[in-house]
Protein backbone atom coordinates (compact mmCIF):
# COMPACT_ATOMS: atom_id res chain seq x y z
CA UNK A 1 0.00 0.00 0.00
CA UNK A 2 1.46 3.48 -1.15
CA UNK A 3 2.66 5.53 1.67
CA UNK A 4 2.94 8.85 -1.07
CA UNK A 5 6.27 10.26 -2.64
CA UNK A 6 9.78 9.12 -1.16
CA UNK A 7 11.33 11.96 0.53
CA UNK A 8 14.41 10.76 1.63
CA UNK A 9 17.68 9.10 -0.04
CA UNK A 10 17.44 5.52 -0.44
CA UNK A 11 19.41 3.96 3.44
CA UNK A 12 19.87 0.68 4.45
CA UNK A 13 17.98 0.00 7.75
CA UNK A 14 18.35 -2.92 10.33
CA UNK A 15 15.40 -3.19 12.19
CA UNK A 16 15.71 -5.58 15.67
CA UNK A 17 13.32 -6.58 18.04
CA UNK A 18 13.55 -10.21 19.76
CA UNK A 19 10.32 -11.31 18.04
CA UNK A 20 9.77 -11.35 14.29
CA UNK A 21 6.22 -12.01 13.81
CA UNK A 22 2.48 -10.59 14.99
CA UNK A 23 2.61 -10.72 18.33
CA UNK A 24 1.86 -7.70 20.52
CA UNK A 25 2.36 -3.92 19.78
CA UNK A 26 5.89 -4.02 19.59
CA UNK A 27 5.49 -6.45 16.88
CA UNK A 28 3.18 -4.41 15.16
CA UNK A 29 5.19 -1.39 14.86
CA UNK A 30 7.89 -3.34 13.80
CA UNK A 31 6.47 -5.20 10.85
CA UNK A 32 4.61 -1.89 9.77
CA UNK A 33 7.01 0.82 10.31
CA UNK A 34 9.61 -1.74 8.05
CA UNK A 35 6.99 -2.14 5.20
CA UNK A 36 6.60 1.84 4.88
CA UNK A 37 9.98 2.27 5.12
CA UNK A 38 10.50 -0.28 1.89
CA UNK A 39 7.91 1.26 0.33
CA UNK A 40 9.55 4.67 0.52
CA UNK A 41 12.19 2.67 -1.40
CA UNK A 42 14.86 1.80 1.29
CA UNK A 43 16.30 -1.29 1.97
CA UNK A 44 15.08 -3.26 5.26
CA UNK A 45 16.31 -6.24 7.00
CA UNK A 46 15.71 -7.76 10.59
CA UNK A 47 17.44 -9.62 13.54
CA UNK A 48 15.52 -11.16 16.10
CA UNK A 49 15.08 -14.76 17.50
CA UNK A 50 14.49 -17.83 15.27
CA UNK A 51 10.87 -18.69 15.47
CA UNK A 52 8.87 -21.16 12.75
CA UNK A 53 6.20 -17.87 12.71
CA UNK A 54 8.45 -15.26 11.87
CA UNK A 55 7.57 -13.18 9.09
CA UNK A 56 10.55 -11.42 8.82
CA UNK A 57 14.39 -11.76 8.44
CA UNK A 58 17.45 -10.98 6.82
CA UNK A 59 19.50 -11.93 3.68
CA UNK A 60 22.37 -14.53 5.83
CA UNK A 61 18.88 -15.85 8.07
CA UNK A 62 20.62 -15.13 10.95
CA UNK A 63 18.71 -14.88 14.50
CA UNK A 64 19.36 -16.42 17.98
CA UNK A 65 18.35 -19.41 19.52
CA UNK A 66 14.88 -19.20 20.96
CA UNK A 67 14.32 -18.87 24.91
CA UNK A 68 11.09 -20.01 26.05
CA UNK A 69 10.67 -19.06 29.66
CA UNK A 70 7.85 -21.43 30.18
CA UNK A 71 9.62 -24.57 28.77
CA UNK A 72 10.01 -27.19 30.95
CA UNK A 73 13.59 -28.14 28.59
CA UNK A 74 16.99 -28.49 30.79
CA UNK A 75 18.27 -25.80 28.64
CA UNK A 76 15.90 -23.34 30.29
CA UNK A 77 18.05 -23.13 33.63
CA UNK A 78 21.28 -21.55 31.69
CA UNK A 79 18.94 -18.62 30.77
CA UNK A 80 20.14 -16.62 33.78
CA UNK A 81 23.56 -16.49 32.26
CA UNK A 82 22.09 -15.48 28.81
CA UNK A 83 19.42 -12.96 29.58
CA UNK A 84 22.17 -10.56 31.38
CA UNK A 85 24.56 -10.69 28.03
CA UNK A 86 24.46 -13.26 25.27
CA UNK A 87 27.47 -13.86 23.44
CA UNK A 88 25.41 -15.50 20.39
CA UNK A 89 23.17 -12.21 20.05
CA UNK A 90 26.74 -10.06 19.92
CA UNK A 91 28.32 -12.23 17.48
CA UNK A 92 25.36 -12.75 15.32
CA UNK A 93 24.50 -8.60 14.99
CA UNK A 94 28.03 -8.49 13.94
CA UNK A 95 27.84 -10.32 11.43
CA UNK A 96 25.31 -9.30 9.80
CA UNK A 97 26.24 -5.40 10.67
CA UNK A 98 29.86 -6.65 8.89
CA UNK A 99 27.53 -7.89 5.54
CA UNK A 100 24.50 -5.79 5.34
CA UNK A 101 26.26 -2.62 6.30
CA UNK A 102 23.50 -0.39 7.38
CA UNK A 103 23.04 2.72 7.70
CA UNK A 104 20.94 2.65 10.81
CA UNK A 105 20.03 0.25 13.38
CA UNK A 106 16.76 1.16 15.31
CA UNK A 107 16.49 -1.60 18.13
CA UNK A 108 13.14 -1.98 19.54
CA UNK A 109 12.37 -5.00 22.45
CA UNK A 110 15.86 -6.71 23.15
CA UNK A 111 15.92 -7.08 26.73
CA UNK A 112 16.15 -11.02 28.54
CA UNK A 113 16.03 -12.45 24.84
CA UNK A 114 18.34 -10.87 22.43
CA UNK A 115 20.23 -8.18 25.66
CA UNK A 116 21.86 -5.16 24.61
CA UNK A 117 24.66 -7.80 23.72
CA UNK A 118 23.60 -6.50 20.51
CA UNK A 119 24.54 -3.16 20.58
CA UNK A 120 28.39 -4.42 20.93
CA UNK A 121 27.88 -5.77 17.28
CA UNK A 122 26.99 -2.22 16.02
CA UNK A 123 30.24 -0.33 15.08
CA UNK A 124 30.80 3.44 16.63
CA UNK A 125 30.04 4.83 13.44
CA UNK A 126 26.49 3.53 12.80
CA UNK A 127 23.73 5.38 14.52
CA UNK A 128 21.46 3.09 16.63
CA UNK A 129 17.70 4.67 17.32
CA UNK A 130 15.48 2.74 19.96
CA UNK A 131 11.66 3.04 20.33
CA UNK A 132 11.16 2.92 24.03
CA UNK A 133 7.87 0.45 24.07
CA UNK A 134 7.61 0.17 27.93
CA UNK A 135 9.51 1.08 30.94
CA UNK A 136 12.07 -1.70 30.88
CA UNK A 137 15.29 0.33 30.68
CA UNK A 138 14.54 2.05 34.06
CA UNK A 139 12.32 -0.45 35.47
CA UNK A 140 13.12 -4.33 36.28
CA UNK A 141 9.49 -5.57 35.22
CA UNK A 142 9.18 -2.71 32.62
CA UNK A 143 5.52 -1.97 34.43
CA UNK A 144 6.79 0.49 37.05
CA UNK A 145 3.57 -1.43 39.10
CA UNK A 146 4.51 -2.66 42.22
CA UNK A 147 4.65 -6.32 42.76
CA UNK A 148 3.03 -6.57 46.01
CA UNK A 149 1.04 -4.05 46.49
CA UNK A 150 -0.19 -3.49 42.96
CA UNK A 151 -0.02 0.20 42.69
CA UNK A 152 2.26 2.56 40.70
CA UNK A 153 5.76 2.68 41.92
CA UNK A 154 9.26 4.22 40.84
CA UNK A 155 11.46 2.91 43.85
CA UNK A 156 13.94 1.42 41.03
CA UNK A 157 14.06 4.76 39.94
CA UNK A 158 14.83 6.75 42.84
CA UNK A 159 16.29 4.14 44.55
CA UNK A 160 17.71 0.73 44.65
CA UNK A 161 17.33 -1.88 41.17
CA UNK A 162 17.05 -4.20 44.57
CA UNK A 163 13.63 -3.19 45.02
CA UNK A 164 12.32 -5.61 42.06
CA UNK A 165 13.53 -8.76 44.32
CA UNK A 166 12.40 -7.04 47.40
CA UNK A 167 8.48 -6.89 46.08
CA UNK A 168 8.55 -9.75 43.66
CA UNK A 169 8.12 -7.87 41.01
CA UNK A 170 8.50 -10.37 37.93
CA UNK A 171 5.40 -12.85 37.59
CA UNK A 172 5.75 -12.92 42.11
CA UNK A 173 8.81 -14.70 41.41
CA UNK A 174 11.53 -14.21 43.91
CA UNK A 175 14.11 -16.21 41.73
CA UNK A 176 13.34 -13.81 38.49
CA UNK A 177 12.82 -10.65 40.63
CA UNK A 178 16.28 -11.60 41.36
CA UNK A 179 17.51 -12.10 38.01
CA UNK A 180 15.48 -8.48 36.96
CA UNK A 181 17.34 -6.50 40.10
CA UNK A 182 20.43 -8.22 38.48
CA UNK A 183 19.77 -7.13 35.14
CA UNK A 184 19.18 -3.52 36.50
CA UNK A 185 21.83 -2.95 37.78
CA UNK A 186 24.20 -4.68 35.06
CA UNK A 187 22.94 -1.72 32.84
CA UNK A 188 23.38 0.40 35.34
CA UNK A 189 26.96 0.21 35.78
CA UNK A 190 27.56 -0.71 31.74
CA UNK A 191 28.05 1.61 28.99
CA UNK A 192 25.59 -0.10 26.65
CA UNK A 193 23.00 2.35 26.56
CA UNK A 194 25.04 5.06 26.48
CA UNK A 195 25.82 4.14 22.69
CA UNK A 196 22.09 4.91 21.22
CA UNK A 197 21.70 8.32 19.83
CA UNK A 198 18.41 8.63 20.74
CA UNK A 199 15.09 7.25 22.27
CA UNK A 200 11.89 7.20 20.62
CA UNK A 201 9.40 7.59 23.66
CA UNK A 202 5.65 7.07 22.21
CA UNK A 203 4.63 9.21 25.19
CA UNK A 204 5.84 12.68 26.96
CA UNK A 205 4.70 10.89 30.50
CA UNK A 206 7.15 8.11 29.47
CA UNK A 207 10.53 10.86 28.57
CA UNK A 208 9.99 12.65 31.78
CA UNK A 209 10.32 9.18 33.51
CA UNK A 210 13.43 8.28 31.33
CA UNK A 211 14.92 12.02 31.82
CA UNK A 212 15.39 10.88 36.13
CA UNK A 213 18.07 8.80 34.73
CA UNK A 214 20.85 10.73 33.61
CA UNK A 215 21.62 8.54 30.91
CA UNK A 216 19.00 9.35 28.87
CA UNK A 217 18.38 12.63 29.45
CA UNK A 218 18.85 15.06 26.36
CA UNK A 219 18.71 12.13 24.12
CA UNK A 220 14.88 11.67 23.80
CA UNK A 221 11.93 12.47 21.56
CA UNK A 222 8.56 11.75 21.59
CA UNK A 223 6.67 10.35 18.31
CA UNK A 224 3.13 9.05 19.88
CA UNK A 225 2.36 5.69 18.27
CA UNK A 226 0.61 5.45 14.91
CA UNK A 227 -2.51 4.31 13.69
CA UNK A 228 -2.66 2.11 9.77
CA UNK A 229 -6.43 1.10 9.05
CA UNK A 230 -6.25 -0.55 5.91
CA UNK A 231 -8.82 0.76 3.67
CA UNK A 232 -10.94 3.87 3.82
CA UNK A 233 -11.99 5.09 7.39
CA UNK A 234 -16.00 6.46 6.18
CA UNK A 235 -18.16 6.35 10.01
CA UNK A 236 -20.27 3.88 10.75
CA UNK A 237 -23.21 3.64 12.01
CA UNK A 238 -23.30 3.80 15.67
CA UNK A 239 -25.12 0.88 17.65
CA UNK A 240 -26.30 1.08 21.12
CA UNK A 241 -23.46 -0.45 23.03
CA UNK A 242 -20.17 0.83 25.26
CA UNK A 243 -17.12 -1.53 24.50
CA UNK A 244 -14.20 -2.60 26.07
CA UNK A 245 -11.53 -4.15 23.91
CA UNK A 246 -7.99 -5.06 24.92
CA UNK A 247 -6.16 -7.31 27.61
CA UNK A 248 -8.44 -9.21 30.61
CA UNK A 249 -5.75 -8.09 32.82
CA UNK A 250 -5.53 -6.69 36.52
CA UNK A 251 -4.14 -3.96 35.51
CA UNK A 252 -6.42 -3.32 33.12
CA UNK A 253 -9.24 -2.83 35.79
CA UNK A 254 -11.38 -5.68 34.87
CA UNK A 255 -12.87 -6.11 38.02
CA UNK A 256 -13.64 -2.36 38.24
CA UNK A 257 -15.61 -2.62 34.88
CA UNK A 258 -17.71 -5.40 35.71
CA UNK A 259 -18.61 -3.98 38.79
CA UNK A 260 -19.44 -0.49 37.25
CA UNK A 261 -21.76 -2.73 34.67
CA UNK A 262 -24.07 -4.03 37.25
CA UNK A 263 -24.34 -0.63 38.19
CA UNK A 264 -25.94 0.30 34.85
CA UNK A 265 -28.01 -2.39 33.77
CA UNK A 266 -30.01 0.21 31.56
CA UNK A 267 -26.53 -0.05 29.41
CA UNK A 268 -25.17 -2.72 27.02
CA UNK A 269 -21.73 -3.28 27.38
CA UNK A 270 -19.07 -5.41 24.92
CA UNK A 271 -16.00 -6.71 25.94
CA UNK A 272 -13.67 -8.03 23.47
CA UNK A 273 -10.15 -10.01 24.35
CA UNK A 274 -8.27 -12.17 26.53
CA UNK A 275 -6.14 -12.96 28.96
CA UNK A 276 -5.16 -14.28 32.68
CA UNK A 277 -8.71 -12.71 33.50
CA UNK A 278 -11.09 -14.63 31.39
CA UNK A 279 -12.23 -16.45 33.97
CA UNK A 280 -14.14 -13.61 35.42
CA UNK A 281 -16.11 -13.50 32.43
CA UNK A 282 -18.33 -16.54 33.33
CA UNK A 283 -19.84 -14.12 36.02
CA UNK A 284 -20.64 -11.31 33.81
CA UNK A 285 -23.64 -9.40 34.49
CA UNK A 286 -26.58 -9.61 31.87
CA UNK A 287 -26.10 -6.49 30.36
CA UNK A 288 -22.65 -7.68 28.93
CA UNK A 289 -21.70 -9.59 25.59
CA UNK A 290 -18.43 -11.14 26.00
CA UNK A 291 -17.13 -11.59 22.22
CA UNK A 292 -13.52 -13.24 23.04
CA UNK A 293 -10.55 -12.03 21.56
CA UNK A 294 -11.23 -10.26 18.06
CA UNK A 295 -9.01 -8.93 15.36
CA UNK A 296 -9.25 -7.63 12.01
CA UNK A 297 -12.62 -6.61 10.28
CA UNK A 298 -14.70 -8.26 13.27
CA UNK A 299 -13.01 -5.72 15.51
CA UNK A 300 -12.50 -3.14 13.41
CA UNK A 301 -16.58 -3.05 13.32
CA UNK A 302 -16.94 -3.34 17.10
CA UNK A 303 -15.00 -0.41 17.60
CA UNK A 304 -16.47 1.34 15.02
CA UNK A 305 -19.81 0.91 15.83
CA UNK A 306 -19.96 1.64 19.53
CA UNK A 307 -21.01 4.39 21.52
CA UNK A 308 -17.80 4.87 22.71
CA UNK A 309 -15.00 3.04 23.84
CA UNK A 310 -14.09 2.35 27.71
CA UNK A 311 -10.31 2.15 29.39
CA UNK A 312 -9.68 1.97 32.69
CA UNK A 313 -6.16 0.74 33.41
CA UNK A 314 -4.58 1.37 37.11
CA UNK A 315 -1.03 1.47 35.97
CA UNK A 316 1.26 3.74 34.53
CA UNK A 317 0.04 3.39 30.27
CA UNK A 318 2.84 4.53 28.20
CA UNK A 319 0.56 5.30 25.14
CA UNK A 320 -2.53 2.54 24.16
CA UNK A 321 -2.98 1.27 20.93
CA UNK A 322 -6.82 0.95 22.08
CA UNK A 323 -7.37 5.09 22.46
CA UNK A 324 -6.05 5.54 18.88
CA UNK A 325 -7.80 2.58 17.74
CA UNK A 326 -10.65 3.91 19.20
CA UNK A 327 -10.45 7.81 17.95
CA UNK A 328 -9.26 6.56 14.36
CA UNK A 329 -12.22 4.88 13.94
CA UNK A 330 -14.58 7.79 15.07
CA UNK A 331 -15.41 6.42 18.56
CA UNK A 332 -15.00 8.49 21.68
CA UNK A 333 -12.90 7.19 24.88
CA UNK A 334 -13.99 7.28 28.74
CA UNK A 335 -10.44 6.39 29.98
CA UNK A 336 -8.12 6.94 33.65
CA UNK A 337 -6.54 9.92 33.87
CA UNK A 338 -3.23 7.81 34.68
CA UNK A 339 -0.06 7.64 32.52
CA UNK A 340 0.47 9.08 29.01
CA UNK A 341 -3.43 8.49 28.33
CA UNK A 342 -4.05 12.10 29.08
CA UNK A 343 -2.06 13.23 26.04
CA UNK A 344 -4.29 11.20 23.46
CA UNK A 345 -7.69 12.58 24.98
CA UNK A 346 -8.65 15.77 24.63
CA UNK A 347 -10.82 16.44 27.78
CA UNK A 348 -14.86 16.65 26.01
CA UNK A 349 -13.57 17.16 22.68
CA UNK A 350 -12.65 13.23 21.85
CA UNK A 351 -13.32 11.45 25.20
CA UNK A 352 -13.66 12.07 29.05
CA UNK A 353 -10.63 11.60 31.28
CA UNK A 354 -12.22 9.72 34.72
CA UNK A 355 -9.96 10.81 37.80
CA UNK A 356 -11.36 8.48 40.66
CA UNK A 357 -10.68 4.96 39.69
CA UNK A 358 -13.84 3.26 41.98
CA UNK A 359 -16.21 1.25 40.02
CA UNK A 360 -18.70 3.56 41.45
CA UNK A 361 -17.24 6.61 39.53
CA UNK A 362 -16.60 4.51 36.49
CA UNK A 363 -20.12 4.09 36.80
CA UNK A 364 -21.41 7.69 37.03
CA UNK A 365 -18.86 8.51 34.44
CA UNK A 366 -20.19 5.87 32.10
CA UNK A 367 -24.22 6.99 33.07
CA UNK A 368 -23.23 10.50 31.97
CA UNK A 369 -21.63 10.06 28.46
CA UNK A 370 -23.91 7.43 27.20
CA UNK A 371 -27.00 9.76 27.89
CA UNK A 372 -24.99 12.58 26.07
CA UNK A 373 -25.88 11.79 22.76
CA UNK A 374 -25.33 15.09 20.81
CA UNK A 375 -21.64 15.34 22.79
CA UNK A 376 -20.72 12.30 21.10
CA UNK A 377 -21.81 12.63 18.09
CA UNK A 378 -19.64 15.64 18.15
CA UNK A 379 -16.85 13.95 19.60
CA UNK A 380 -16.86 11.10 17.09
CA UNK A 381 -16.57 13.94 14.24
CA UNK A 382 -13.71 15.22 16.42
CA UNK A 383 -11.86 11.85 16.96
CA UNK A 384 -12.07 11.23 12.77
CA UNK A 385 -10.45 14.43 12.33
CA UNK A 386 -7.67 14.28 15.02
CA UNK A 387 -6.84 10.62 13.89
CA UNK A 388 -5.48 12.13 10.46
CA UNK A 389 -1.94 13.45 12.48
CA UNK A 390 -1.96 9.53 13.70
CA UNK A 391 -1.45 7.99 10.58
CA UNK A 392 1.78 5.86 9.79
CA UNK A 393 2.46 7.95 6.43
CA UNK A 394 3.06 11.05 9.42
CA UNK A 395 4.70 8.93 11.58
CA UNK A 396 7.31 7.41 8.99
CA UNK A 397 7.83 10.83 7.68
CA UNK A 398 9.22 12.24 11.16
CA UNK A 399 10.89 8.84 11.47
CA UNK A 400 12.94 9.31 8.23
CA UNK A 401 13.72 13.13 9.57
CA UNK A 402 15.02 11.47 12.93
CA UNK A 403 17.68 8.89 10.51
CA UNK A 404 18.58 12.24 8.55
CA UNK A 405 19.46 14.16 10.88
CA UNK A 406 21.63 11.23 12.85
CA UNK A 407 23.65 10.40 9.44
CA UNK A 408 24.34 14.19 9.15
CA UNK A 409 25.70 14.15 12.47
CA UNK A 410 28.07 11.19 11.99
CA UNK A 411 29.05 13.13 8.80
CA UNK A 412 30.05 16.63 10.28
CA UNK A 413 30.20 16.10 13.99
Amino acid sequence: MSQGKRLSPRMKILLVNKFLYSRGGAETYLLKTGAYLRDQGHEVQYFGMYDSRNAVGNALGLATYPMDFRSAALRRYLYPFRILYSGEARKKMRALVDHFKPDIVHLNNINFQLTPSVIDGVGPETPIVQTVHDFQLICPNHLLLNGKTGVPCELCIEGSKWNCARYRCIHGSLPKSILGSLEGIGYQKTYHYDRIDRFICPSRFLESKLAKDRRFAGKTLVLHNFIDWEGEREPAPKKDYVLYFGRLAEEKDLAGLLAACRLCPEIPFIVAGGGPLEPLMRDAPPNLRYVGFQSGEALRTLVAEARFSVYFPVWYENCPLSILESQALGTPVLANRIGGIPELIEQGETGVLNDRFTPEQYALQIQALYRDRPGLERMAENCRRKSEGNSLAVYGRRLLELYESLLEKKRNP
